[in-house]
C-alpha cells in the first residue's frame, strides 16, 4: 500500500504553530487585563481607605490641614482611578483584538486539517480501488488457469 502524503502539510504545520503563538498572545493580553483590574482594585480600595479616613479626621479634632491633605488625596486618587479605568479599557479591547485573532486562527487550522481529511478519504478510496481492480485480476486469472488446467485434463 502507498503512503499517504499531504502536500500541504507543511501550512498545516504553519497554522498550527500559528494558533500556538496565538494562544500565547491571548494569555499575555489576559493577564494584563487582570493586572490592570487588580490594579484598579487596588485604587478603589485606597480610594475607600481615604474616605474612611475623611470622615474619622472630621469626627475628631478638626485639623484642617489633616482634612485638606485627606480631601487631596481623595481628588488624586479618583484621578488616578479615572486613569486605570481607561487602562482597563485599553486592556479589554487588546484582548478581545486577541481573541479575534485566535478565533481566525483556529478557523484556519480547522480548513487545512478538513482538506487534509478530505484528502486522506480520497486517498483511501483509490486505495481501496486499486486493491479491488488487483483482487479482480487475481481472481480472473486464478479463474481462467483453472479453466484450462479442467479443459486441458479432459483431453
Amino acid at each position: 500500500m502507498a503512503r499517504f502524503v499531504f502536500r500541504l502539510q507543511s501550512v498545516l504545520n504553519i497554522k498550527l504553530r500559528l494558533e500556538e503563538q496565538q494562544k500565547l498572545s491571548f494569555a499575555a493580553a489576559r493577564r494584563r487585563l487582570d493586572d490592570e483590574e487588580l490594579k484598579l482594585a487596588g485604587l478603589m480600595d485606597r480610594l475607600s481607605f481615604y474616605e474612611d479616613e475623611g470622615r474619622h479626621l472630621r469626627d475628631s479634632n478638626l485639623v484642617l490641614q489633616d482634612i485638606l491633605d485627606n480631601e487631596e488625596s481623595i481628588v488624586r486618587i479618583k484621578e488616578y482611578i479615572v486613569d486605570q479605568r481607561q487602562a482597563v479599557k485599553r486592556a479589554e479591547d487588546a484582548l478581545e483584538e486577541e481573541r479575534l485573532k485566535l478565533v481566525e486562527a483556529i478557523k484556519e487550522r480547522k480548513m487545512y486539517e478538513k482538506l487534509r481529511e478530505k484528502a486522506f478519504e480520497e486517498f483511501m478510496a483509490e486505495e481501496n480501488h486499486k486493491e479491488g481492480v488487483e483482487n479482480d485480476e487475481h481472481n480472473s486469472f486464478v479463474y481462467s488457469r483453472r479453466q484450462l488446467e479442467a479443459t486441458g485434463a479432459d483431453r
